[in-house]
């Protein structure tokens, strides 16, 4: 599929079928979504640019490399994202990190902004925005316009589970945003949710359901 990177690494598949099962408590969840995102931003970040340096090792002279230039930001969908963002933080300490609160109508299906908050040279870095559903895909381009709006040109979509739909849909409002999705699923039902999916990653990852 143009334009979308499914992982088929063994952990993340792995992760993933446990992440599914029903029997899967809320703490075990937060923590394997973690993990998830950090693995799957091991694979989304291999292109950073890189420079050569000399560093001075206790016997000697080592010639390395380094991040060159390209800074990242990492920016979840409320609320759901934010367990993305603590693993990425684990293996990105330094990224700077805003936020966009999207709800979803349950009528409707329809996304509503209520909160945006961007670090103030978003235009001059990466940025990946994190959501573990790409359902109708409503909230993914919602958040990636407001980015648009705000001078992001980098950006790429990560997420969980995406229904083709999703795709679709972001596909034709941001043809130049690249997808990275640990699995693509069959379609949506007839409220919104991705069949087989997991569920609603919210109320799994904080017990609210």
């Amino acid at each position: 599929m143009s334009g979308v990177r499914v992982f088929d690494h063994p952990l993340i598949q792995h992760k993933l079928t446990i992440l599914r099962d029903a029997r899967t408590g809320h703490k075990e969840f937060r923590e394997l979504v973690e993990e998830i995102a950090m693995l799957m931003a091991f694979e989304a970040t291999s292109d950073l640019p890189l420079r050569t340096i000399e560093v001075a090792t206790p016997v000697g002279i080592a010639r390395g490399a380094m991040l060159a230039g390209e800074e990242l930001a990492i920016v979840p969908i409320l609320r759901a994202g934010l367990a993305m963002e603590a693993g990425i933080l684990r293996l990105m300490p330094t990224a700077a990190v805003g936020h966009v609160g999207i709800y979803r109508d349950p009528e409707t299906l329809q996304p509503h902004t209520y909160y945006c908050k961007l670090p103030p040279d978003v235009g001059a870095r990466r940025v990946l925005i994190v959501d573990p559903m790409l359902a109708t895909g409503g909230s993914a381009v919602e958040s990636i316009g407001l980015l648009k709006q705000r001078g992001a040109r980098a950006i790429r979509l990560m997420v969980l589970i995406a229904a083709p739909e999703g795709i679709r849909r972001v596909q034709e409002h941001h043809p130049d945003v690249e997808i990275y999705a640990a699995a693509v699923d069959e379609r949506l039902n007839d409220h919104g949710y991705i069949i087989p999916g997991l569920g609603d990653a919210g109320d799994r990852l904080y017990g609210t359901r």
